[in-house]
């Protein structure tokens, strides 16, 4: 190795020396062993859902029980249901809505399904051994008032301290954003759609 080369090595050994220092202390003074978080995919891009259940699988990989509730969605065949089908009884899955509000062009049939939804969002959230419930576009209903803000915010807030809850969905309430842990935008830069591209099984379905 040239003198150069030493000499950049080992300044970059330095260099990652004072990163790792600084990244230690930051997660030395975190105190909070284990909390259930209420987390919040929302934003007008692609992938809130996919996220979603990308937890939901690493939660299944951990061998703890979930439960996946959908709003809205119902009539769809998909990937990840099918997939998930394989975990058993580890996993619980309810899509209880009717397809997008465009198509039903029935505000009292979405409201009478998104209702039914919630109550099984509630009894999910209620069995002990679920670790993780996915509320895959309760924004949607949120926005749609399909359902009481306050109340659905109360519930959430008020779920047993060891359970994690997703939500997904766009233009989230900023009411429930503020009762969050996390919130993560997807924000939306380029989409096949634009293009003409109709919907691909295995990437939206």
């Amino acid at each position: 190795m040239s003198d150069a080369a030493e000499t950049e090595a080992k300044r970059w050994r330095e260099k990652m020396a004072r990163r790792k220092a600084v990244q230690d202390a930051e997660v030395s003074a975190k105190t909070i062993e284990k909390k259930g978080l209420l987390l919040v995919h929302t934003g007008p891009g692609k992938g809130k859902t996919t996220a979603a259940m990308g937890l939901g699988l690493r939660m299944l990989g951990r061998g703890r029980p979930v439960a996946i509730v959908q709003f809205i969605k119902g009539a769809w065949s998909t990937g990840e249901r099918l997939a998930f089908t394989r975990f058993g009884d580890l996993l619980t899955w309810h899509s209880m809505g009717e397809g997008f509000t465009w198509e039903t062009q029935d505000r009292a049939r979405d409201v009478a399904a998104c209702n039914r939804a919630w109550d099984e969002a509630q009894a999910q959230m209620a069995r002990p051994e679920v670790s993780l419930v996915v509320l895959d576009e309760l924004c949607i209903a949120l926005r749609y008032e399909y359902l009481d803000l306050a109340e659905v915010v109360g519930v959430l807030v008020a779920r047993r301290p060891d359970l994690h809850v997703v939500v997904t969905g766009r233009n989230a309430p900023a009411a429930l954003m503020d009762a969050a842990d996390l919130v993560t935008e997807m924000q939306a830069v380029k989409h096949p759609f634009k293009a003409g591209v109709k919907a691909q099984e295995g990437i939206e379905f």
